[in-house]
């Protein structure tokens, strides 16, 4: 055996971890430096006169938490609810600035690793969905990540995480 052949399983073993999950019948990632917390779904606290979207807001850890439904941002259709329907909570924007983000993600229960060069630009354009990253082909399909920095429009920011004028 070639030296590049034993070495290939050690560089894939060390590539970075991606929460797998779906929307329609489609299968996305998450980077898990993104990732707060995985927890099952919980009631939420509606928010009147917001975009569809908003499924609500969680109080979690003495934090509250704007929840996003993924499957109704992207396809205007609720997440289903099974019991491998999660409720994610993302570090919004990433790099932790204090800010909480929830997912509504459904099959959100298995995980990928592979090298972040491996998702590769797809070559059309995004439009509206900003936040649909790079493409990472799987021997079982294909895979793309969402950008959660790319996931609110600056308005829905602003919505969701108000800044207090007078402060700081």
């Amino acid at each position: 055996m070639s030296p590049s052949r034993t070495h290939a399983p050690a560089r894939t073993a060390r590539g970075r971890l991606y929460l797998q999950f779906r929307l329609g019948g489609d299968r996305y990632a998450l980077d898990v430096h993104e990732v707060v917390e995985v927890l099952p779904l919980r009631d939420l606290k509606q928010v009147p006169e917001a975009p569809a979207w908003v499924a609500g807001v969680l109080a979690h850890r003495q934090r509250l938490v704007p929840v996003l439904d993924l499957a109704r941002l992207a396809f205007g259709q609720p997440a289903q609810v099974r019991t491998s329907t999660r409720l994610v909570l993302v570090d919004y924007p990433p790099a932790g600035q204090g800010h909480w983000l929830g997912l509504i993600l459904e099959q959100a229960t298995d995980t990928l690793r592979c090298a972040p060069e491996a998702f590769r630009d797809y070559g059309l354009e995004r439009g509206a969905a900003r936040y649909l990253g790079p493409v990472y082909q799987a021997a079982d399909g294909l895979v793309q990540r969402i950008r959660v920095a790319d996931l609110l429009t600056d308005e829905v920011r602003g919505l969701l995480f108000p800044t207090r004028e007078g402060a700081a």
